[in-house]
Parts: structure tokens; sequence; C-alpha cells
């Protein structure tokens, strides 16, 4: 019996070592294969961020398709997809890796991965790598913003990653069914300047509920997300109407003495929260805005229930085109809200988009992602229509057919601070016949105006791409351009921290106390001087901690 309960012993060590063995080759495997095909072309395995709505042709994939073939073809290398998501999804992707330690050869993060990778010494230092293979034109990029998106992808003076860009994209608009204002023979903004009141918002609402120009049956007039505030120019949020009292929900913001306050719990929120609570009494705001979600309000958009959002420029392109898609008649005016004194009240912008491309420590190649860099947001980017066709011909196809961006290797940006602004100049500047549309550089420029032009000429029987085209570029455009042009922004500083220690520990909890408390002074829950006990609640449950915390890391950055 002894000597049966050794063997078993035995065989149960050796089955766990080669258990541990194997874990180990696998670990190996994925990170210390092969490294070059049999052809000499360096493999690059990445974490794959894709988009809901590629567009690609059919037999082309995430992995396989006219961007990544031209880059395989440009670099020497071979793309390969370690995971590939979409969103939430992702993220969990990016989650397991990270806490695994097992990387793919470069993927995508957020600022929290990156602080949590460098943390771990999981990825190279990029420092000699971007200041050897950068090109001037990205380099020039990155210093448009003063190079901030390189400092804040910077640990203890190594450049850990490669930062996304955010280009100027301020402020958040009031889109309205322009069709559905001639049809009801409603002005507003008689001057012409592009800038409206809360009052004409007011007025545009009650008609379009009273007149139903949608005929719907069950109008509805203003549409909120449940989380109502963004930290940025998002979409169907209360920030453009908080903005005109100088209220800047969900934003950390840095006064004239120093100090650092919270958006959300100021003065002007209060206001905005007052009067938002005027309007749900007088049906103005939709009665079931606590829990609609993002698909619902465009449910509510292409049903004709309504003909008010609030976004960004480039809702056109992948929300308010539903619209048409369900009425060949729709257009869209946008407006910004303008305070008294005709100011347009915005926080100072993020400089990155919030993403990272990182390379795993180890790997043998880390100057294929600037490589990679170049080649898509210099080389491609600034490839002249003429050299496009012949160069990149799939590439000029893919640009024709409106191929989504996702479909690159790395599904980032990186653009200049005033790209919009002066993409918009040069479209105008073709329109208008004072240049020629060769002269733009910008191929997907180039391309959207093939579009704008179809629109122009044919905007009843255009596609949809070009409307879209037309409603981002021309009226999104056109009305940041008129807006900095006019010089009405009035910034706001922001302070831009990623983390906290105790973000971290209690900033769910806060958000979530911030969004119900609101809801709750808006449906008339809770009277609007409730909004004092939120403002405590929200500095005792950690918000005050958070404010020394920002004000601490400030200091330590001068």
């Amino acid at each position: 019996m002894k000597t049966d309960s050794l063997r078993r012993m035995k065989l149960l060590l050796i089955l766990l070592l080669l258990t541990s063995a194997l874990a180990a080759c696998v670990q190996k495997s994925s990170n210390e294969g092969e490294t070059t095909t049999e052809d000499g072309k360096v493999i690059i395995n990445i974490g794959r961020s894709v988009g809901s709505n590629p567009k690609l042709p059919e037999g082309d994939t995430f992995e396989d398709n006219a961007y990544t073939r031209a880059a395989e073809e440009q670099l020497d290398i071979d793309i390969r997809n370690a995971f590939e998501a979409e969103g939430a999804d992702y993220d969990r992707q990016v989650a397991l890796a990270i806490s695994s330690g097992d990387l793919p050869d470069m993927m995508i993060v957020s600022r929290e991965e990156l602080k949590d990778l460098v943390d771990n010494d999981l990825i190279e230092d990029l420092t000699d790598v971007y200041e050897d293979n950068a090109s001037d034109y990205i380099k020039e990029t990155y210093a448009s913003y003063d190079n901030r998106p390189l400092e804040d992808a910077t640990f203890d003076g190594s450049l850990m990653a490669i930062p996304g860009t955010e280009s100027l994209a301020a402020p958040q608009m009031t889109w309205i069914r322009e069709d559905w204002l001639e049809e009801l023979d409603l002005s507003i903004d008689e001057d012409g300047d592009r800038l409206i009141t809360l009052d004409e918002l007011e007025e545009v609402a009650k008609t379009f509920i009273e007149k139903d120009p949608g005929d719907s049956g069950n109008p509805v007039g203003i549409p909120f997300e449940n989380y109502l505030n963004a930290g940025d120019y998002g979409s169907f949020t209360m920030n453009s109407i908080a903005a005109v009292f100088e209220g800047q929900p969900k934003r950390y913001l840095i006064e004239d003495d120093g100090s650092i306050t919270y958006g959300s719990t100021s003065k002007g929120t209060k206001q905005a929260l007052e009067l938002m609570n005027n309007w749900f009494e007088e049906g103005i705001i939709d009665p079931q805005f606590g829990t609609r979600s993002f698909d619902d309000i465009m449910a509510l958009l292409t049903n004709g229930q309504t003909g008010i959002a609030t976004g960004p420029w480039h809702i056109p392109d992948w929300g308010l085109s539903n619209v048409r898609e369900m009425d060949n008649n729709a257009r869209f005016a946008a407006y910004v809200l303008a305070d008294d004194e005709g100011r347009v009240n915005v926080p100072e912008q993020k400089t990155t988009g919030g993403s990272f491309i990182v390379v795993r420590k180890g790997y043998e190649h880390p100057e294929k992602a600037v490589q990679m860099l170049n080649f898509f947001y210099d080389d491609i980017e600034n490839t002249t229509e003429e050299d496009m066709e012949s160069t990149f011909p799939e590439v000029a196809e893919y640009l024709e057919q409106g191929v989504d961006d996702s479909t690159k290797p790395f599904n980032i940006v990186v653009l200049p601070m005033q790209t919009y602004l002066e993409d918009y100049q040069d479209v105008q500047a073709v329109l208008n016949e004072e240049m020629a549309v060769e002269e733009i550089t910008n191929s997907q420029v180039r391309q959207k105006l093939k579009g704008i032009e179809e629109y122009i000429e044919n905007p009843e029987d255009t596609s949809t791409g070009n409307w879209s085209s037309y409603h981002s570029r021309i009226v999104g455009w056109g009305l940041m351009n008129k807006v900095t042009e006019e010089d009405r922004f009035n910034w706001a500083e922001a302070a831009y921290v990623v983390n906290t220690p105790t973000m971290e520990q209690k900033g769910a909890n806060l958000i979530k106390l911030e969004e119900e408390d609101f809801i709750k002074i808006i449906t008339g829950a809770e009277p609007i001087d409730y909004f004092d006990t939120f403002v405590d609640k929200w500095n005792n449950q950690g918000g005050k901690e958070i404010l020394e915390e920002i004000e601490e890391e400030l200091a330590q950055q001068e």
C-alpha cells in the first residue's frame, strides 16, 4: 500500500511538472515564438480593437484588408491578430492579457491600462525608437499640441507608448431638423450667427411637440441619455445647457487661484438643473429620459418622434445618418447655445484621445510601431489623389466606398490640433473654385469632398454617405470654424488627471451618486435645494480627497 501511494505521488508530481512546462511553452509561443516568416517578413501579433460597422468589401477581414496589405508590402511585415474584439469585449481581452502578463506584440490601451503596464514593467521604452523613426510630419503633429500627448505617455522621462490625439472638436452642438423648421415656418437664429438661446431652444421643442411634424403620434421634446453628463463633447447630454451658466459637469477645473473644483458641484450646474426641472415639468424634456439609452434615443430620432439632438460635429456620420435612411427629406441644422454675452463656454480640451499604442517588452522590432504610425498618418494621409490611385489603389477604393478607419491595424487617431478647421477651409476653397481638389493633401478629405459636391448638386437623390459628409464636414465643421473665427469661445482651464487613489476606490460610487441625484432633481423627486445636499455628500464620500489629490499631482508636475 505504501509503495502504491509513493507511485501515485510521483505520478502526480510528474503531471504537475509537465503541466507547468506546457504552460511555459504556451506563454513562450505567444510571446517569443517565430518572429519572421519564411520570406523574412517581421511578424507582428496585435490586439485588434474593431468597429461595429466597418463596411469591409466581401472577402476582406480586419486581419486581411487593403490597409493591412498595403502596410505589409511597404514595411515588410506580416500582421496577425492575437485577438480582435469591439468595445467592452476588447477591454476585457486587454485586461486578461495584462493580468496574465501574456501580451500581444502591440495593442491599444487606455491611460489607466498604460499605467498598469508601466508599473509592472511589461512594455518597451519607446523613447529612442520614436526619436529615430518618427517622420518630421508626425513630430510636427504632436508639436501642434505643444507635445502634451507625448508627455501624457511619458513616465520618469521615458516615452512608454505612442499616444493618440484629440483634435479641436468643441463645442457640443444642438442639431435640429431643418426641414421641420421650414415646414412649420419656425424662425430661430434670425441674424444667422448660428448662436441660439435657451429660450429659442425651448420654443423649438414646444412647437415640435405641439405640431408633431414627424407624424409620430407620440412626439418627444429634448431627449437625454440616462447618465446626463459626459466628460467630452458627447451626445444627448446636458453639457451644453450647463455651459450657458458656466457650469461644466464632470470636469475638474483649475480656478484663478490654482485651486481645483469639480464642475458638477458648481453654481452653474445647479442653475442648469433648475432650468431642466422646469422643462421637465412643462413636458419639454423627454419624460422617460432617466431610463433612455443611446439606442432608445436613436429610435426616437429615426421614428420622427424628436427632431432635436445634442452632439459633436461628427454625429451625422454615425447617428443622424440613421434618420436620413428612414426619411429621405431629413436635414439638420447645427447651432450652439451661447450665454447672455454671446459667449460659447467650453472647457479646455484633452490633447490625447485616451488611447495609446504599446509594445510588449522584449519584442524585437518596436520600431515597426512607429513605422506603421508614419505609414498611416503621414504617407497615406498626405498622398495626392493621383498618387493614391497609382500607389495604393486598394486604399483608394476603400476611401471611395467609405470603409471605416477601424479597419486599419490600429484604431487610433493621430491628427494635428487644428486639422478640422484647416480641412474645412480647404473644402470651402475648392467649392468656391479658389483651389483645385488635387491641392488637398488629405486623402480622406478629398474623398469626402466628392460626396459633398454630389450632395450639393442633388441633395434629394444622393446617398446617405454623401448626406453625412455634407452635414458633418460643411454644417459641423462650418460651425466650429465660425465660432473660432468670431472668437466666441470662452475657455475654462481644465485639470486632466487620469486617476488618483481615491478616484480608483470611490470614483464609481461618486459618479453613480451624481447621476441618481441629478435625475431626482430634474424629475422633481427632490427640490432644487437638494443640490446642496448632493454637494455635501459628494465632498464627504471622497470628492474632497480627490480634489486635494489632483492639486498635489499637478503641483508635482510643475
